[in-house]
């Protein structure tokens, strides 16, 4: 579902992924972990297609951004580390463009359902702005998982969420990837991405260090392996 092929990001002279590849099957889940700064956001948002990549390739579903980016887009379902929010906008009038902007009908059960999971039926018609980051975050989420996406990117969710917030987020890539949705999920709380994922891909300076099995970064062995990987 998701094929990353040599990523190459330079802002002026540095480099932020330095040659990065990932393949990402439908249906499974994969964590994106690594210290602040070690390329995890720069590179979820090539892989969303946000900002192209210096050099490399990306491929979702077999459709490549670079011969036709709106059909990959259309494909993803993202939640960015930061912004992403209309300011002015509640969080219905976010899921209703949404829905408009994919041409989903019959969409106001999912939303509700969403909102409700999230506790954020009671912000329903509160405008953004107002936001706590915790909410801002959870808000986020729902937005990538709407559409029930083929891939979902989800970069940074836990990052400020109350233990229910995450426990939803759990819950939806659960679900989503039962359906045969792919995720991949940044994040620098490795025992977060031990719950979300099967495979962790480990980031440092730009450049991939380590692919494993979750369960190799688990426990006090798992977690000194993980900090001499990232040091």
């Amino acid at each position: 579902m998701l094929l990353a092929h040599a990523l190459v990001v330079d802002f002026g002279e540095v480099r932020a992924v330095a040659g990065f590849d990932l393949t990402v099957e439908a249906g499974a889940s994969v964590a994106l972990v690594g210290r602040n700064g070690a390329g995890k956001s720069t590179t979820m948002r090539v892989l969303a297609g946000v900002l192209p990549p210096t050099s490399g390739s990306v491929q979702v579903g077999g459709v490549d951004y670079a011969t036709d980016p709106g059909g990959a887009r259309a494909l993803v379902g993202y939640c960015p580390d930061v912004g992403g929010l209309v300011p002015r906008a509640t969080p219905w009038e976010h899921l209703q463009l949404a829905a408009r902007l994919r041409g989903m009908t019959d969409w106001q059960g999912r939303a509700r359902d969403l909102l409700e999971r999230f506790d954020l039926s009671a912000a329903a018609d509160r405008v953004t702005s107002g936001f706590s980051h915790g909410m801002g975050r959870r808000l986020s989420v729902v937005l990538a998982a709407f559409h029930s996406p083929p891939l979902m990117l989800l970069d940074e969710p836990f990052d400020g969420v109350d233990p229910l917030g995450v426990d939803a987020t759990l819950q939806v890539i659960r679900e989503l990837r039962a359906s045969g949705t792919a995720v991949l999920v940044s994040t620098h709380l490795l025992h977060l991405a031990v719950d979300a994922s099967d495979t962790a891909v480990v980031l440092r300076s730009g450049r991939v260090v380590a692919a494993a099995p979750v369960a190799d970064l688990s426990g006090d062995a798992g977690r000194d392996r993980y900090r001499t990987l990232i040091a």
